[in-house]
């Protein structure tokens, strides 16, 4: 009985095809002992002897040949089957929550991006009118003034705002952002003047700097690693969603050349959604375990992921953060020997971007269409902006097939 047992455990290590002779060879033992105990009741023990030898030199064959066949190198899954005694308990993966909970504080932060793209492109059909109103349409120096002082703001925040989402955290940094958004929005709106105009836009200049910074910092600290490469496209998305916005807000300006202070006040509706917003998502868990607020962090960890990732979440961040040795970089360390070549080709690529005129034409385009002819001059821009957002669509859903060099290359070739 022994025997046969150990033979029908071990049948769960080997094929079919030895399966079945260690069921034979299990039967074999069985007879031996078998005869064994008959002799004990028999007078003829030189019989039960003999036929007891024979049986258990037909069994000791039949093992030899058994192992001889399975000393092959080779690798044997256990399969589970009727007659087998011990069965293997499947694994079944432990199940977790959705990355689509993420999303919605993902969009949330998207609002900045909005932003960022409409405060850009508002101007372009809008130039025209508010020159007009102003009384500077024959100043063309002004109206650069009016054009580029966003940008002068916006040098602004793109230096503040990480320190500022370092010291405050990130959605305090959004909140905090908000407030010279919808400041910007309002002045422009209500502006009698260029120089009231002028300090909106730098007050714009500055919020779509900050969100410059923090609107990818947030989205990759609080994306998942599954989706984190899909997320990481969604910023440069939307911020030409933001410009087809604005392009499209000035569709009625033929018909109500007063429709240019709508189209700056429609600002301030986003930057308030940002801000309540940003009072109803989670912090980044990753600025949180860096400030030593661990038991925030796991709230904020099962909040984006479920309570089932906390643990592992806090495992990557205690492992991130060990294996961070190495000092952080100052802004001069960028121009030493070891950075150099990185920053100077990263450096190149957004210099030769801008030198191929993309920012005439989403400040310009629509009174160059003018200049040649168009009558339907702000559709004809509302266009460009819709081909900008299809081209960054296709280029985000290409990225990770083709490849950032490649896309690159085909590009600046159409560029």
């Amino acid at each position: 009985m022994q025997a046969s047992t150990y033979a029908i455990k071990a049948s769960v290590c080997f094929d079919a095809r030895n399966r079945r002779r260690a069921c034979v060879l299990a039967a074999g033992f069985a007879n031996t002992r078998s005869v064994a105990l008959n002799c004990n009741f028999t007078s003829n023990n030189s019989i039960c002897m003999r036929d007891m030898g024979m049986k258990l030199t037909r069994a000791t064959q039949g093992v030899e040949t058994l192992f001889r066949s399975t000393v092959k190198p080779r690798s044997v899954k256990a399969q589970a089957s009727a007659g087998d005694i011990e069965e293997a308990t499947p694994f079944k993966p432990q199940a977790k929550k959705s990355s689509g909970v993420v999303l919605p504080f993902v969009g949330v932060a998207c609002l900045g991006a909005i932003l960022f793209g409409y405060h850009l492109g508002v101007v372009n059909g809008a130039l025209e009118y508010l020159a007009k109103d102003l009384g500077i349409a024959e100043n063309t120096v002004l109206q650069g003034w009016i054009v580029s002082s966003l940008l002068a703001g916006a040098t602004v925040g793109s230096f503040t705002g990480g320190s500022l989402a370092d010291k405050f955290g990130r959605t305090r940094t959004f909140q905090l952002d908000a407030v010279p958004l919808a400041a910007g929005a309002f002045l422009c709106a209500t502006a009698q003047s260029v120089q009231t105009m002028i300090i909106g836009r730098v007050l714009a200049g500055i919020g779509i700097g900050i969100s410059s910074a923090i609107v990818p910092l947030y989205i990759s600290e609080i994306s998942p690693t599954e989706i984190r490469g899909a997320l990481g496209s969604v910023n440069q998305l939307f911020i030409c969603v933001g410009i087809l916005a604005a392009l499209v807000a000035g569709l009625p300006l033929a018909g109500n050349p007063l429709w240019w202070r709508t189209m700056f006040g429609l600002a301030a509706i986003p930057s308030i959604l940002l801000a309540l917003g940003m009072g109803l998502s989670p912090e980044s868990p990753r600025w949180l375990f860096q400030q030593g607020k661990k038991s925030e962090a796991e709230k904020s960890i099962q909040t984006l992921y479920g309570k089932e990732r906390v643990s592992e979440v806090m495992l990557d961040l205690t492992n991130a953060g060990q294996g961070s040795a190495e000092p952080e970089a100052g802004w001069f360390d960028l121009f030493s020997s070891r950075y150099w070549k990185v920053v100077s080709v990263g450096a190149a690529l957004f210099l030769f971007q801008q030198l191929a005129g993309i920012n005439a034409v989403v400040y310009y385009s629509t009174s160059v269409f003018r200049s040649v002819g168009i009558e339907s001059d702000v559709a004809a821009s509302a266009l460009v902006g819709a081909a900008n957002v299809f081209g960054t669509a296709v280029a985000s859903s290409l990225m990770d097939r083709q490849g950032r060099k490649n896309l690159l290359t085909f590009s600046f070739t159409g560029m």
